[in-house]
């Protein structure tokens, strides 16, 4: 369990990996532009292929944008299951399709090796504190070896259930988060366009049942105009593709999830994709003509 391959060092992935070599593992890491100057000096060994990450890793974890990736990561030449060698572990920390990701999954297995789907909530800086959310799917065996490696990047650590059922709770987890910070700024646009201070009213509102993690730190954001992400809305939308996607594929409705990914898009529309999403309400106030904490005329 010492030798951890971990393919993918972004945003999120550069500060998961430097925990585990914090932790004392051996590491061998993989991306197309130039490692991360950190954990060159924690002494990560850069490989110059997915396959030699695999060969050289009894663990391997991917921490990359969406589907495709994945997919190239896993299956094109040169990738990880060209290096894989039975009894290996595969675990994948990206957040991606449930549905493709029950294929990728059984595909793996059949080379004769263990998948992991676990990913992650909690942002850059749950990654760097290592108080990441981790949602997992897979063998119960396989989560217990790996469970170690999840104790130095997070905190709450939960198996869902088998294969999918992680990508499944974090397009849940997802649209849970969207649908808040549209109600979050629903209610602050309303209230400061009816002429109330807007702080004030969320320190009541923190005191009483609309208390929410969301209003506590996204409405800060949309009272201070504070919208560097933090989360991408870019990102957002890409989560919320998952959860539409998958839900016409089981004939399922999510209405007010689709409401919500139309908010997305028009703040893309008007240049806000790499906001954070909490800048959502720029979205309503663009059709309110209002900004929420404006002086209106006399």
């Amino acid at each position: 369990m010492s030798k951890i391959g971990f393919i993918g060092l972004g945003i999120m992935g550069a500060p998961m990996a430097a925990n585990l070599l914090k932790g004392g593992h051996q590491l061998f890491v993989q991306q197309r532009k130039a490692l991360p100057p950190q954990l060159v000096e924690l002494g990560a060994a850069g490989c110059a292929t997915a396959r030699e990450v695999a060969e050289k890793a009894d663990v391997i974890i991917m921490m990359v944008p969406d589907t495709p990736q994945v997919a190239e990561v896993l299956f094109d030449e040169g990738g990880v299951a060209q290096g894989l060698s039975a009894g290996k572990i595969v675990v994948d920390m990206s957040s991606i399709s449930p549905i493709e990701t029950k294929k990728f999954a059984a595909r793996i297995n059949a080379l004769g090796c263990q998948y992991l789907d676990a990913p992650v909530s909690g942002g850059e800086v749950g990654a760097k504190a290592a108080t990441l959310t981790i949602m997992v799917g897979g063998e119960e065996q396989a989560f217990n070896a790996v469970k170690p490696l999840f104790e130095l990047m997070g905190k709450n650590i939960t198996l869902v259930g088998g294969n999918g059922d992680g990508q499944t709770t974090k397009v849940a987890n997802q649209i849970i988060v969207a649908l808040n910070i549209e109600a979050v700024g629903e209610a602050l646009l309303f209230a400061s366009r009816m002429g109330a201070d807007p702080a004030k009213v969320r320190q009541a509102l923190m005191g009483g049942f609309a208390a929410s993690r969301i209003l506590e730190v996204h409405g800060e954001r949309m009272i201070k105009r504070t919208f560097d992400p933090g989360f991408r809305i870019e990102l957002h939308q890409k989560d919320l593709n998952l959860a539409l996607s998958s839900a016409r594929a089981i004939g399922v409705s999510l209405p007010n999830t689709a409401t919500a990914q139309e908010l997305f898009n028009t703040c893309a529309a008007h240049g806000g994709k790499a906001w954070d999403h909490s800048a959502l309400v720029r979205a309503l106030e663009i059709m309110a003509n209002y900004e929420i904490g404006a002086i209106l005329p006399e």
